[in-house]
């Protein structure tokens, strides 16, 4: 075949460049015949390799060198892969692909992986991306040549390589020498992630080789070869409801034995497994949901769950660090610096879709969901901005904003939730409904039932169906919640291609304190969801013929998808106090069987 080659003339006053096209020939057949030269170096470059030729009025010699990942996401570093020094998404994709090292290998006196400038432990290094140098020929170089790793300013806080256990770039070192084993021979790098994506960092990090000439006395060395590849850094990937549960996370309190006792049941019902947060750890913090979120980082070598830490800092704040963070458990956080803080930045305000089809677009990761402000105000509460752009740097999970700031506590999961459907859909979104809600009361009235009591042991908490509905200030207060959750109805359709038939509107109304809404009663919505069993608030609803009426309901239409109700009363430990099943607890979940890279962007 005809390639083009470099041709450099070595004299001793120096050199010249040519870059003839040249009819390939064996090495053996390839004869030179140029008097006064001292030697030549005949470098051929191409993204697969580098071929040096070596003639000393004798015989031309053949030198690779190749940098190389695994650059087909096969889990092997294959050698020469043309296309490792570029990064394409897809199933037909290319590019290798970087954990963050946000794990940490030791059990006392805890930190990151990714904070250490050297491997603490072997083990370690399974979280690292394999990359190998490698070369074919002579077994020495002309003195004076030299190869050297080297990154950009921008990539060095972003990532670090070490030979072995010996750091090599990274940090503050931008570049160094690799020492040169020639002949046919293998060097193992392992490359560590520093950071996720982010506003500033799109994820795309470049590790360059080169090959160092020397030159005259007094001026440094030249760069004659350089072999690039290309890394993208694994996103923070969340998991939905429609995913199987691992281990479910609630929290000990002096008040909600009650609460923990059902709990108990329904998670050994599902085959899970359930951690308890003791009080001198929570010190009366219940709120599992607000302070963390649970995802996974995944690569074609390594995956591993990473929590994700609020900035709420509640005194639930050291669980996640002290607790959760260990061997192959990695942690993330985002702060909020100089910035207030506000309710919608707890997690119970963060939620994942199921896989979902817009308009012929795949979204196979689900897409992440968030509550703010209505476009409109000018004073709203929102989540922290860095969280916000955190989310969104991810790239593979693209959020969409509901608007959760007519709630007092903020969250969106005190109006919808998801859970799994038998059929191709694979899900049904559930929504809050007070026109459900009314159509549900009205019902018991015309059916006699007007004196059936809500509330009916709870003492002074007893109020009539006929009380309810005859309720103005009440009823006004619903339609203007009604509307609030039309709105994102609205949104949701459009934004996860959903259809009136894929929705269940579920009977729960709500009251307004501090010109924002609650939930009147237990808020059956914000439950927990684990395969096909669900953990929903007791509503305490009112009773014909002894079954409590809103139980009815709701047992009535999740029956019709398969699932089975658990009814837990958190009346007094968690609604009372403004959250219900949902926000007390959390789910670790499997991880999804899709690879992230293998999506269309």
């Amino acid at each position: 075949m005809v390639i083009s080659m470099n041709l450099w003339l070595h004299f001793s006053s120096g050199y010249i460049s040519l870059a003839p096209s040249l009819n390939f020939l064996p090495v053996a057949l390839f004869e030179l015949q140029m008097a006064p030269l001292r030697y030549i170096s005949l470098v051929y470059s191409r993204p697969k390799a580098a071929y040096e030729l070596q003639w000393h009025r004798g015989p031309v010699y053949l030198t690779e060198i190749s940098l190389d990942v695994d650059a087909d996401r096969d889990g092997q570093v294959e050698r020469n892969n043309p296309n490792k020094g570029s990064w394409m998404w897809g199933p037909n994709g290319h590019g290798a692909i970087l954990l963050v090292n946000c794990d940490s290998e030791h059990t006392c006196r805890k930190s990151l992986d990714s904070e250490h400038a050297e491997v603490t432990r072997v083990s370690d290094l399974k979280d690292m991306s394999p990359m190998v140098l490698r070369t074919s020929g002579p077994a020495k170089l002309p003195e004076g040549y030299k190869l050297t790793m080297h990154i950009s300013q921008g990539d060095a806080e972003c990532v670090r390589v070490f030979s072995v256990e010996n750091p090599l770039v990274g940090g503050e070192d931008l570049s160094k020498e690799v020492p040169c084993l020639w002949g046919n021979a293998e060097m193992n790098f392992y490359v560590e992630g520093l950071r996720f994506p982010d506003k500033d960092f799109e994820g795309l990090i470049s590790i360059n080789l080169s090959m160092l000439e020397p030159s005259s006395q007094g001026f440094p060395e030249t760069p004659i070869f350089t072999d690039r590849v290309v890394f993208r850094v694994a996103p923070w990937i969340m998991t939905p409801n429609t995913l199987d549960p691992v281990e479910v996370f609630v929290c000990s309190t002096t008040d909600n034995d009650p609460f923990l006792k059902r709990m108990r049941r329904l998670v050994k019902n599902s085959g899970c497994k359930l951690k308890i947060c003791p009080e001198d750890m929570n010190r009366g913090d219940r709120w599992m949901q607000d302070e963390i979120e649970f995802g996974y980082i995944d690569s074609p070598h390594q995956r591993f769950p990473v929590v994700l830490d609020s900035p709420r800092d509640g005194d639930l704040q050291d669980f996640p660090y002290d607790v959760l963070l260990g061997q192959d458990f990695g942690y993330v956080t985002r702060t909020a610096y100089g910035k207030e803080v506000s309710s919608l930045d707890s997690f119970g305000n963060l939620e994942v879709s199921p896989p979902v089809t817009v308009n012929g677009k795949n979204y196979p990761l689900g897409r992440i969901i968030i509550g703010v402000a209505f476009p409109t105000a000018t004073k709203g509460r929102n989540m922290t901005k860095v969280v916000q752009d955190f989310l969104w740097a991810q790239k593979v999970q693209e959020p969409i904003a509901l608007f959760s700031d007519w709630l007092l506590v903020g969250h969106v999961d005190e109006f919808m939730t998801f859970v799994p459907a038998p059929d191709k859909k694979g899900f049904r979104l559930l929504l809050a409904s007070p026109d459900a809600s009314y159509k549900l009361f009205r019902g018991l009235q015309n059916g006699g039932h007007g004196q059936a009591k809500m509330f009916d042991g709870l003492g002074a908490e007893e109020i009539t169906v006929d009380e309810i509905l005859s309720d103005e200030k009440l009823k006004a207060e619903n339609n203007y919640v009604q509307s609030c959750i039309d709105w994102n109805r609205d949104v949701l359709k459009r934004e996860l291609g959903l259809d009136d038939d894929d929705i269940i509107d579920l009977p729960i109304l709500f009251h307004v304190m501090e010109n924002r809404a609650v939930a009147y009663y237990p808020d059956m919505v914000n439950m927990i969801v684990l395969g096909k069993n669900l953990g929903i608030p007791k509503p305490f609803g009112p009773k014909v013929d002894g079954r409590c009426a809103l139980e009815a309901e709701m047992t009535s239409l999740m029956e019709g998808l398969g699932l089975s109700c658990t009814y837990i009363d958190d009346f007094a430990s968690y609604h009372k106090l403004l959250g219900e099943v949902h926000c007390g607890s959390n789910v670790r979940r499997e991880p999804f069987s899709f690879k992230w890279w293998n999506l269309e962007m």
